[in-house]
């Protein structure tokens, strides 16, 4: 019975089927046949596939919808074990081929790589590199490449263990293959976990042999140059941390690829060497180890090789050398900086944009280098180069005469190359890179007073004040530098108050985010060149504000205020309000005269009636300048700083109606006497030396311009209701005592009720005297 079922089964697996021939039209039917257990069947259907997919886009994707991915997937790791004939195996290699082909075509569709990926096929494909066919190792990492241009594919290429056999793909004697395995590299290593693989399987090693290997590489094979450049694409990326660095250097890699660069090869592969040489140079810890193999002589020398593309590399490596303080002196001994600056009339706009870069970095803290720089005659053309329509040429360009102008000699020279005013058009820019080297320059210049008359001249001064109010932090507190700056010339001071720079620092200062210590000195400094500004405002000007001619009170200024000009003030209508108190000595010939008796009635009508006929900035305050000279010759001359505070007092409350008693303030009738010296001239401004009879506020206007006049040191400090008052510093203490020196001492001046009398500060009467 066994041996007659034997012979039965026998019998029954020499039946064939015979061969039928099938013409196949639907894509949909060569789907199912990718389920054949037949391998000749599976090698048609797949081929078929491929080459439908091949004729275009929208052939690629229709696979996809009829299913054929995951039999794909399949058919990449197919093989049938009970085939032992050799043409069997080598069929199995035909599928996986064709397999691998049509996945090739399929992968390169967003929606199929993720079909791919969740189909479990990237498993099989990384095995399938192992595979000693030399077409579908090929497929397979064209496969892969093209599934690692998305993130998930890329980090799944590591965690299955794709590394090692990428880089045994480049001894394949197949460039094509060594190609497609380094730009999967390239690729991959883009990910930190990658290139810690990378690293502990000697990936950079095995780099490195690669490229020094280059005649036997490429012998017999022509010029393959671009798979050197991919391999440094690679490297580039496994430098970039100090820790792989440390490792590479351990290993002597550092030294082969400093030998590497100086080997002659095309430009492009050199270029791509130097690039990897940048990256290193990140890093403050590496940068160190380069400064110790020589790099800056190298870089120096590759300055000046043909090709415009090495030096430009060389370019990029310099700036990120410079950023350690021995590479900086090293380039500057080797020369490298006069050359750096020759590339500056490079025809090539890249190359000039790459040396101005190495140049900003190169002078940054070094004051040394940027005189080296200027001796080159680097600043003229770097003024030109503000014109210049790329952007990251400007920004460069702007950073490095920041940089420079540190220095008075050649910042005096850099202004006369017109730089103000060629820094106008950046910073007419919206974008903050610009901007802020921009307004840092900007800012180092104009301590030149050429170069404030220039950006004013040149229409500057509105931006500057514009960018005051930039949503960019550094924009923003370069701007208030910069005005801070422009604020020590009192008259562009003046004109950057007319344009609200004032309002727009105020507005600032009451911010808690906006507001810096760059914002409070700007509206300090400025206040500081217009103390009848900062009086209106602080209600306080210190000892060392000194008034002069054209200083005026026109009252406290509120919160969001406008503050007018004098000018302005005047030439507005007369009304009920206090009139503004002004103060001018300045002279004109033919006009009036004084005599002792400055203030009687005929001379002050004079002045009335020649006030009427000629505008007040046109008036000479002849009283005043009477004031001026009597205090002058019978003031000064005392020794002892109470006498002299005294003495003035006396002056001041004489020329001003006398003492008053306290009681008896009310009947003092100072506001009829302004009324009709406005109504007399027609005018808001009363020149102070016209007052005859004035209060508190008037005296002690007064009494700070006299005192500023003669040298004598004191405050001018606004109260409440009219009230405003001086303070001096008077040194007192026992002379006798040895080690002993005085103390200062503050005192508050009464002008109003007895004169001359020094009122110790905080005291009873001295509160009483500020107070109502």
């Amino acid at each position: 019975m066994g041996k007659k079922v034997k012979k039965e089964s026998a019998s029954s697996c020499k039946e064939t089927f015979e061969p039928l021939p099938i013409e196949l039209k639907s894509p949909a039917t060569v789907m199912l046949l990718l389920s054949s257990p037949e391998e000749e069947v599976l090698v048609k259907a797949c081929e078929a596939i491929y080459k439908f997919a091949e004729r275009g886009d929208e052939n690629e994707v229709a696979p996809l919808g009829l299913g054929a991915l995951e039999p794909l997937c399949q058919l990449i790791n197919h093989n049938n074990k009970l085939v032992k004939h050799i043409t069997r195996h080598h069929e199995d290699t035909v599928v996986h081929e064709f397999a691998t082909l049509c996945l090739v075509s399929l992968s390169v569709d967003f929606t199929c790589k993720v079909q791919i990926f969740d189909n479990k096929g990237l498993p099989s494909l990384i095995q399938l590199l192992s595979s000693p066919d030399p077409d579908v190792a090929k497929n397979t990492v064209e496969t892969i490449f093209n599934l690692v241009q998305d993130y998930p594919c890329r980090q799944a290429v590591h965690e299955l263990g794709g590394i090692p056999p990428l880089l045994e793909l480049l001894k394949s004697d197949f460039p094509v293959i060594q190609q497609l395995a380094l730009k999967t590299l390239a690729n991959v290593t883009t990910d930190k976990d990658t290139r810690t693989t990378f690293r502990e399987v000697q990936g950079f090693e095995k780099l490195m042999d690669f490229l020094c290997n280059e005649v036997n590489v490429c012998k017999g094979r022509g010029d393959f140059s671009d798979l050197h450049v991919e391999a440094l694409q690679v490297l580039a990326n496994c430098v970039g941390e100090s820790e792989s660095v440390h490792l590479i250097h351990q290993g002597g890699g550092l030294t082969r690829l400093m030998q590497f660069v100086l080997t002659p090869s095309g430009p492009e592969v050199q270029s791509s060497a130097v690039k990897c040489i940048s990256r290193v140079a990140q890093n403050s810890e590496t940068r160190k180890l380069l400064h110790e193999q020589d790099v800056e002589k190298t870089l120096v020398e590759l300055l000046s090789v043909e090709g415009d593309i090495v030096k430009m590399s060389a370019c990029h490596a310099v700036a990120a050398m410079s950023l350690h303080l021995a590479s900086k002196d090293s380039f500057r001994d080797l020369g490298g900086i006069r050359v750096l600056v020759q590339l500056l009339g490079s025809e090539s706009s890249a190359l000039r944009e790459a040396a101005v870069q190495a140049l900003c970095n190169l002078t940054k803290g070094s004051r040394i280098n940027a005189f080296a720089v200027y001796e080159a005659g680097g600043h003229e053309i770097l003024v030109q180069q503000l014109h210049d329509s790329c952007p990251m040429m400007v920004v460069h360009t702007a950073a490095t005469l920041a940089n420079m102008a540190e220095q008075e000699v050649i910042r005096c020279s850099i202004v006369s190359q017109g730089a103000a005013q060629a820094l106008v058009e950046p910073l007419k820019s919206v974008n903050p890179e610009i901007l802020v080297p921009a307004t840092l320059c900007l800012a180092a210049l104009v301590c030149n007073a050429e170069a404030r008359a220039e950006l004013n001249s040149a229409g500057g001064l509105p931006l500057l004040v514009n960018l005051l109010c930039s949503s960019h932090k550094e924009v923003r507190q370069n701007a208030c530098w910069a005005v801070s700056v422009c604020a020590s010339d009192e008259s562009i001071a003046l004109e950057m108050c007319k344009i609200g720079a004032l309002e727009l620092l105020q507005e600032i200062n009451q911010s808690v985010n906006r507001r810096s210590k760059f914002s409070e000195l700007a509206l300090a400094r400025l206040l500081d060149a217009n103390l009848s500004i900062k009086y209106s405002l602080t209600g306080y000007l210190t000892s060392t504000d000194i008034t002069s001619d054209g200083f005026y009170d026109a009252g406290k200024l509120r919160a969001g205020q406008k503050a007018l000009t004098l000018e302005e003030l005047s030439k507005q209508p007369v009304n009920r309000h206090q009139p503004i108190i002004a103060v001018n000595t300045a002279s004109e010939k033919g006009k009036w005269t004084e005599d002792d008796k400055y203030k009687d009635e005929d001379n002050q009508k004079a002045q009335l009636d020649s006030a009427t006929q000629r505008s007040w900035m046109m008036m000479c305050d002849a009283s005043l300048q009477s004031l001026v000279t009597k205090a002058t010759k019978s003031i000064l001359p005392l020794n002892d700083k109470s006498e002299q505070y005294t003495a003035l007092a006396r002056l001041v409350s004489q020329a001003m109606g006398g003492p008053v008693e306290m009681d008896k303030l009310h009947e003092f009738p100072w506001e009829l006497h302004l009324s009709e010296l406005k109504f007399a001239l027609q005018s808001n401004v009363v020149p102070i030396g016209m007052i005859c009879k004035g209060i508190y506020c008037h005296r002690a206007i007064l009494f700070k311009y006299l005192a500023d006049r003669i040298g004598v040191s004191c405050t001018l400090v606004r109260g409440e209701y009219n009230r405003a008052w001086n303070e001096v510093l008077i040194f007192k203490g026992p002379p006798s005592v040895p080690g002993c020196s005085p103390q200062p001492c503050r005192y508050i001046v009464d002008l109003m009720h007895q004169p001359g009398s020094l009122l110790k500060a905080n005291s009873r009467a001295a509160i009483q005297y500020q107070t109502i």
